[in-house]
């Protein structure tokens, strides 16, 4: 509560402007108003929270972890108090602000949800909800401050508290009329010291680096060692997780910048770049065999050791022919057309689609791009549609044209000189995020739809209307267009950008895709169709 009333910048991470009260249980809020809350507030009001944890001495505790640097895991070493559940409710900035009446009924409806209000069954638990002003981001919100033990002595249940947080903030979306957040795709966040940090050293985010470099080279390789191959050839240190008592049983791994000499590096786990990237996810996309896991476990244990890798002739060195690149713009191509007729709510193909489509970016992004630029935002937005807050729900992705090698195409490119055989690929990979762009819009969900039409309107479309002339490769043709050219990309950008209507590509009614054969040239482990 001090903190929350507090007005020092020295004290809290964002500047804390008017802070007061704009809900709270009913004893609190019949002796206190809405003004301005100091410190003596912020006492006042922590006591009368606390007063019924110390009325029947009631102990909150949970496990208290820390790390064991000679174990190299987390231990458990004692007990902490757990007495108080602290959360904040943010809109972002261009949802404006709302009223402090707004968002006390808010709070109410919230804490009811919650199961903390006499709504419950049970007794009451005591809160209080603060409001001080927007974040440096310009992000309306407030926090909630709620004692776990209720007026009766007994304690509260977190119990699935983050599961029952979201639905309950989806719920309330709908019945305040705000922007509603999917309840499908979820992609990870950042720790606010992660972006401070970037700003200072005036670079990117290593979370945001990293995800791309690891989406690019999962995306290019066929099998998991080529995968870890990669990875360390892009600069980055990669380290195995394995199972418990084993050495050759890799069960995750983490992924780190390469630091500045003097400095250490900053890891983080696959899963914490985003939950499409972990490595069970990862390989559910690649060749396995008994053969191939040892040839991995024995690239990972060369990566744990920072010794050369195992093999030096893998298929990442290979330089892809000219008919791979028509292979798999057919292949694009092919998979515009099926997605098109895709029913809406088949998320887990539409994740797999997104995956791959975001891959191929993030490895031309990583061939071209010396600093993050159109198509690393590409590869982003897309990203996003390729992470679903829980995949066991959904079934198995339908079998559709591949186009996982894309990736390896634009790793193998050569980063100074653009072909026609690029720009005809690149125009079925922006025709395939229209038709996820489309999903979006058809199914509601307004944020999706806007982030990837405006990132390809802004900022893909100038970067591909500068590439040569596209090369037909088999797709047909519009009625009525020209039979000696070839939309450019840039007009494929803009003409694909337009305002959901009547007739759309995307149905109304879903109906039933008709699952097509997987047709991935070049992903063989021997690699045919590669020249050396």
């Amino acid at each position: 509560m001090v903190y929350l009333a507090s007005t020092d910048t020295d004290k809290t991470k964002n500047a804390h402007t008017d802070p007061h009260l704009v809900a709270g249980d009913a004893a609190l809020m019949a002796w206190y108003d809405n003004g301005t809350l100091d410190r003596e507030d912020a006492l006042a009001i922590a006591k009368h929270l606390d007063r019924p944890r110390k009325a029947y001495d009631v102990s909150v505790q949970i496990k208290n972890f820390e790390w064991d640097a000679a174990r190299k895991q987390r231990v458990h070493v004692g007990y902490k108090d757990a007495s108080v559940w602290h959360c904040s409710l943010s809109l972002r900035a261009e949802e404006g602000a709302l009223t402090d009446q707004q968002w006390a009924d808010i709070a109410n409806d919230f804490v009811d949800s919650m199961g903390f209000t006499e709504a419950s069954g049970k007794a009451r638990c005591r809160w209080a909800a603060v409001n001080h002003g927007t974040s440096e981001n310009g992000n309306h919100h407030i926090h909630l401050a709620v004692s776990l033990v209720r007026e009766d002595g007994t304690k509260a249940s977190t119990h699935g508290d983050y599961k029952r947080a979201q639905e309950t903030c989806r719920e309330l979306e709908a019945k305040y009329g705000l922007e509603q957040l999917s309840t499908i795709h979820a992609t990870r966040g950042y720790d606010q010291a992660e972006k401070a940090t970037a700003v200072r050293d005036e670079r990117e985010m290593h979370r945001s680096s990293l995800s791309r470099k690891v989406r690019a080279c999962a995306s290019s390789s066929a099998t998991e060692a080529e995968f870890v191959r990669r990875a360390r050839e892009a600069g980055m240190l990669l380290r195995p997780r394995y199972a418990k008592n084993t050495t050759d049983v890799v069960v995750g791994y983490s992924v780190a910048e390469r630091p500045a000499r003097g400095e250490r590096p900053i890891w983080f786990g696959g899963g914490t770049l985003a939950s499409d990237l972990k490595l069970g996810a990862l390989r559910e996309e690649w060749m396995d065999s008994p053969h191939l896991a040892t040839e991995a476990a024995a690239e990972w244990n060369a990566a744990a050791r920072n010794k050369r890798t195992v093999s030096r002739t893998g298929p990442e060195h290979a330089t892809p022919g000219p008919q791979v690149w028509v292979d798999y713009t057919r292949n694009a191509t092919a998979l515009v057309d099926q997605l098109r007729a895709l029913p809406r709510d088949d998320h887990a193909t539409w994740a797999k689609a997104a995956r791959e489509v975001s891959g191929a970016f993030a490895a031309w992004s990583y061939r071209l791009e010396p600093t993050p630029g159109p198509l690393a935002a590409t590869s982003a937005e897309l990203a996003r549609t390729a992470q679903l807050r829980n995949p066991l729900q959904y079934s198995k992705p339908v079998a559709l044209p591949s186009i996982a090698g894309t990736a390896m195409l634009f790793m193998a490119a050569s980063s100074k000189n653009k072909t026609a055989a690029q720009t005809a690929l690149m125009m079925q990979l922006i025709n395939t995020a229209f038709a996820i762009y489309e999903m979006h819009a058809q199914s509601g969900r307004t944020r999706e739809a806007q982030r990837i039409r405006s990132v390809v309107e802004t900022r893909l479309a100038p970067f591909t209307g500068a590439m040569p002339k596209a090369v037909n490769v088999g797709a047909e043709q519009a009625p009525g267009a020209d039979a000696g050219s070839v939309p450019r990309s840039i007009d494929i950008a803009r003409r694909g950008m337009v305002p959901i209507r009547p007739g759309s590509a995307v149905p109304i009614t879903p109906t039933p895709a008709t699952p097509a054969k997987t047709y991935q040239p070049g992903r063989s482990e021997s690699g045919p169709g590669m020249e050396r």
